[in-house]
């Protein structure tokens, strides 16, 4: 493997020591994006390159097996650079799952703050909320549910209801 690394050239040696983990470090997700594509078109060159001279060299040696050695370099440089593009791909997803849960939680606590502004009773603290099964309603557990109960889709359940009155009221004119 390092004969390959020392055998690529300038430009693809600079794109190989990107894909070090200490220099994705210092990235952002729009930037890996590109490095990522980058290192996938390169990956994809060699791919393309080893099958296209493999497949020319069948007729010659009788056999995908008797070809497969003519074409070492170029299925070992597709090799080292689908192994730099398994590197990216682990730094771009790291780092867009934490700017997820960073999203997530900033649009989170904005819907939290616009649900429950701070309420103030007379003495200006903030007033005190009802949570017991008799505020809210008969057979409840005391708290609201966190979402709505569908059966894939509020258009679909739209749908359902009014082909159930539909029926119903073909049943009623009879």
């Amino acid at each position: 493997m390092d004969a390959i690394v020392n055998s690529l050239r300038a430009d693809e040696l600079d794109l190989l020591r990107e894909t070090e983990p200490a220099r994705m470090g210092e990235l952002d997700e729009d930037a890996l994006l590109d490095l990522h594509g980058r290192v996938r078109r390169a990956r994809t060159k060699y791919v393309k390159l080893y099958r296209r001279q493999a497949s020319a060299r069948v007729a010659d040696t009788g056999g995908r097996g008797a070809a497969r050695p003519m074409n070492r370099r170029s299925a070992d440089k597709a090799e080292v650079f689908e192994i730099a593009l398994a590197r990216v791909s682990k730094q771009v997803d790291v780092v867009a799952r934490r700017a997820a849960a960073q999203l997530k939680s900033e649009r989170l606590a904005a819907a939290r703050a616009a649900k429950n502004p701070p309420a103030t009773s007379s003495g200006g603290k903030p007033a005190a909320r009802r949570t017991t099964r008799a505020a809210a309603g008969p057979g409840s557990t005391g708290r609201a549910r966190a979402t709505t109960k569908t059966t894939g889709g509020l258009k679909r359940d739209a749908s359902s209801r009014a082909a159930g009155a539909r029926r119903q009221a073909a049943r009623d004119s009879r």
